[in-house]
């Protein structure tokens, strides 16, 4: 189970049951949900790769890929200044020097990070578009609709700090889908491996998970479905297996719900 340490009434330090390592988390703020842990192990790092995850929220990607890969360098890039603080707190307290967060707009990647390439990008971006009744705390409001940053915007950025053929990882809603892919090419990001995740057998997708090489050729890969429950809701091996043990500490509003 999920062990919690209150630094006031609103932080806390979750424990991440992944090699000792833990994230502090604001419940005023968005905190991360399964498709954040998904993505991390959907994202295939190699030994010495450089990494920058983007929308990076209160930093889970960059401490979770700190804990699965060998990558040589991982950076979080976030705007709210908050998540900002609370992911460098969990970064120092968890000793992980090869891991820094950049407070910063997505659409000035290239600026920030300027004569940098990355082998990999990942990013679990506001799935919903702007116009759509938002949550009335505004940092929520702006992780979950595209206020700040939109889908093409990325795309767009991921395309820029990547090198040629690296790999943009991202989770997404199905039903952008189509619109995924057309942004994709546009930014020369070609789509290799595609996976759906499903509550459970029956159910319809509730979010998709992609792979893209900078200036890769056509052909795509469409994986298995990836379960999480099964007909008892117990989490199946599937599951599991992406979070590495056990994944009761993140929620599950993320994928159970639709815009």
């Amino acid at each position: 189970m999920l062990s919690l340490e209150k630094m006031n009434e609103f932080e806390r330090k979750d424990d991440l049951q992944l090699g000792g390592l833990h994230i502090w988390q604001d419940r005023r703020e968005f905190c991360f949900g399964v498709d954040a842990v998904l993505l991390s192990a959907f994202a295939e790092i190699k030994k010495g790769e450089r990494v920058l995850d983007m929308c990076s929220g209160n930093g889970i990607i960059p401490i979770l890929l700190a804990g699965k890969t060998e990558a040589e360098a991982i950076y979080g890039l976030e705007i709210n200044p908050v998540q900002v603080r609370l992911a460098k707190r969990s970064i120092a307290e968890n000793n992980l020097s090869h891991v820094e967060m950049i407070e910063g707009d997505v659409k000035e990647a290239n600026t920030l990070f300027t004569g940098k390439r990355f082998d990999a990008v990942t990013c679990n971006p506001p799935y919903i578009r702007d116009g759509r009744i938002q949550n009335p705390n505004r940092n929520k409001a702006i992780a979950r609709h595209e206020i700040l940053c939109t889908l093409s915007d990325v795309l767009k950025s991921a395309a820029k700090v990547l090198r040629y053929g690296g790999r943009l990882y991202m989770v997404h809603r199905p039903d952008r889908l189509t619109e995924i892919m057309r942004e994709m090419h546009n930014c020369r990001l070609e789509p290799k491996r595609l996976r759906s995740v499903h509550a459970k057998k029956e159910s319809r997708a509730s979010l998709v998970l992609i792979e893209a090489v900078l200036g890769g050729g056509t052909f795509l890969h469409v994986m298995p479905p990836l379960i999480l429950y099964q007909e008892d809701g117990t989490y199946t091996k599937d599951a599991l297996a992406s979070y590495g043990r056990d994944i009761e500490c993140v929620e599950h509003s993320t994928f159970v719900q639709h815009p």
